[in-house]
């Protein structure tokens, strides 16, 4: 295992006040967001809006890595440069998702595992070898009556270890992804202990499976009650309960944490960052980024709606939500911002 060589990608992944692009939308994933705009539902638009991304100017200014998908790793701009070697340029380094998806976790239903441990040590290889040096994997979580079980979490833990072991291995940095998720209507407090669950029996894992935790990141949810929960907390009360679970439960050795958006408005994940950075910015012993999909996306997505005609306007929304995110995590990020 190449420790050095892992710390310091996760290093630059967190470097610079720059966050994570999360474009790794499976199929189904990016067709269903595709057919509410209108547009077709095929490899060919895919491809173009991927290229529309990583064509975005200044997108490396606030990006200092892209998740991607199996199918972009392969894909090509019209003019036949590969999107590895754009994002090279750009110099934003390149990850994957790795996992193949949750299912029902038998025996306990309305609970899932994520599948894929099958076989990755090959396709880590074959991505290491393409230039990839970082990959993710995400576990989802559901709070609900009786729910998480203490199975269903530590399987999840485990599989989320021996998949980030297995990354270590190959000299890709693990990204971590316990994903506690917004739906329902549970309150901020039940969700601040269930994460604080998920995450200590992960952190568990990856110590008795020995992964360095300098060479990996952490993608975790923030705390926050569930959507459809009555009470739903200003910004100052979801950064003081996110930051004081992790406090706790977040080894002060971890390379960087990079919060998923989950379903948050674009606006409140902007904000809620911004809070954590502004109230707790000088004891966070980790950096704190972003590792947003749609909150930084989307936006842009509604501007595209798949005509080339509409591509500049979106580049420059895509851009301009990665740098409101980049802002946050200095502290810098108002409401002011969305005045556009």
């Amino acid at each position: 295992m190449d420790i050095h060589g892992l710390k310091n990608t996760a290093q630059r992944l967190m470097a610079d006040d720059k966050g994570l692009l999360a474009m790794d939308e499976s199929l189904g994933t990016c067709n269903k967001r595709f057919e509410a705009l209108g547009i077709p539902q095929t490899e060919e638009y895919r491809r173009k809006y991927r290229q529309l991304i990583v064509t975005t100017p200044q997108l490396e200014e606030s990006i200092s890595g892209a998740i991607l998908f199996d199918e972009t790793v392969y894909q090509k701009t019209e003019d036949g440069v590969s999107f590895l070697s754009l994002l090279e340029h750009k110099g934003i380094i390149a990850g994957i998702k790795v996992d193949q998806g949750a299912v029902p976790l038998a025996a306990f239903p309305d609970e899932k595992i994520t599948e894929g441990l099958d076989g990755l040590r090959q396709r880590l290889e074959s991505y290491y070898a393409l230039g990839i040096r970082f990959a993710k994997w995400r576990a989802v979580i559901k709070i609900d009556e009786g729910i998480p079980t203490k199975a269903c979490i530590k399987a999840n833990a485990l599989t989320l270890a021996r998949y980030a072991t297995l990354c270590q291995e190959t000299g890709l940095v693990p990204i971590v992804e316990p994903e506690v998720l917004m739906d329902g209507n549970h309150t901020l407090e039940r969700c601040a202990e269930v994460t604080q669950d998920v995450l200590k029996e992960v952190f568990n894992e990856l110590y008795e499976q020995r992964v360095c935790l300098e060479g990996m990141i952490l993608k975790p949810n923030m705390v926050v009650p569930g959507l459809n929960c009555n009470v739903q907390q200003k910004a100052e009360d979801i950064a003081e309960a996110t930051i004081s679970c992790f406090l706790k439960v977040i080894p002060a050795a971890v390379g960087g944490v990079a919060f998923l958006s989950g379903g948050q408005s674009y606006e409140l994940a902007s904000e809620r960052l911004n809070m954590m950075h502004l109230r707790f910015g000088q004891v966070m012993p980790w950096p704190l980024t972003f590792s947003f999909s749609r909150a930084i996306q989307q936006p842009a997505l509604d501007i595209w709606k798949g005509e080339d005609q509409n591509i500049a306007a979106a580049q420059k929304m895509l851009a301009y939500r990665a740098s409101c995110n980049s802002a946050a995590r200095r502290a810098e990020y108002s409401q002011a911002m969305e005045a556009i």
